[in-house]
């Protein structure tokens, strides 16, 4: 794009309300360059210039390995059914939440034949958005979860948020045993901010089954509550030290040994611990932390690799 086009679309796109800019947020899908699109994505949502040059914030950070970091083993660590080869081979098919079906159609689902309560997720998409947990079978509206399924199947992820991993993976949907933690009446995640093999932070989510909005906590690695938020609240109880937090923590620097920055998700239930899936790109880079002094301290943790792939 030749710079006064350039600059006369800048204006355009980031002096209006948030109406215009959602609107222009559809439209900047269509652009091919990768790095102009993250730029202008990046602005919307931080009000300040992107730099791939010198990047500093773990933000900034984020949006270069999603342009020059693509290592191949990423796509299959992104894949929510490829990836759980990977992880057994690695730690044990222990961790490994069991896998009741796989289909390439959402026509090919077998409702008959699933059980009362089960957890459907599409393989390539990210956050929940293709992710439908039912805890009754014969209350569920089976059409507004296929309607639901069929859109996270033509969603991409890459597209929405040029995340690379993303990019080659096939669509599919996988059917997993639906799991609960006694004790705290939900499946909570625990995510681990890991940097080169080393957790450094994780964050909470409660509440996914209250029907509420889901509560987020940030703790560092000796879980002191951190008073950090994105896009989510704090619960209004903090969410008590898990008690396998210590071999979660040893289970997340194994799985993540050898990579720049990944988050690993985990959950605990009734004593044991299942793995849940990598996360690249923590809300794809593209939510502020408040206070903004943790977006340059998660930075100050992530080397960028000299060599690009």
């Amino acid at each position: 794009m030749k710079r006064p086009v350039y600059n006369a679309f800048k204006s355009l796109l980031f002096n209006r309300g948030h109406f215009f800019a959602a609107i222009v947020y559809r439209l900047t899908c269509l652009i091919p360059n990768d790095a102009l699109y993250l730029k202008i994505l990046y602005r919307l949502e931080f009000k300040r210039k992107l730099d791939l040059n010198n990047p500093i914030t773990y933000s900034e950070k984020l949006q270069w390995l999603k342009l020059y970091y693509h290592n191949p083993i990423h796509t299959i660590m992104a894949d929510k059914y490829a990836v759980k080869q990977y992880v057994k081979e690695l730690v044990g098919e222990q961790y490994i939440i069991p896998t009741l079906f796989v289909w390439d159609r959402m026509e090919d689902i077998d409702w008959e034949n699933l059980p009362q309560q089960f957890v459907l997720k599409t393989t390539h998409d990210s956050g929940n958005f293709g992710v439908i947990i039912c805890k009754n079978k014969s209350k569920l509206d089976i059409s507004s979860v296929e309607k639901r399924l069929r859109k996270s199947l033509n969603r991409s992820t890459f597209i929405l948020g040029r995340e690379w991993p993303y990019k080659n993976i096939k669509p599919q949907i996988i059917a997993e045993k639906y799991m609960e933690d006694i004790a705290q009446g939900e499946l909570r995640d625990y995510k681990f901010f890991c940097f080169d093999g080393v957790v450094k932070a994780m964050l909470i989510a409660s509440g996914r089954h209250s029907g509420k909005d889901v509560c987020v906590d940030f703790y560092d690695r000796d879980f002191n509550w951190l008073p950090l938020r994105q896009s989510h609240e704090n619960a209004e109880i903090h969410p008590q030290k898990p008690m396998l937090l210590s071999e979660m923590i040893t289970l997340a620097e194994r799985l993540s040994l050898g990579i720049p920055q990944v988050r690993v998700d985990l959950y605990e239930s009734n004593g044991q611990i299942y793995f849940g899936e990598y996360t690249f790109f923590n809300s794809g880079g593209l939510t502020p932390f408040r206070p903004e002094e943790y977006d340059y301290q998660f930075g100050e943790w992530l080397t960028l690799p000299d060599n690009m792939i």
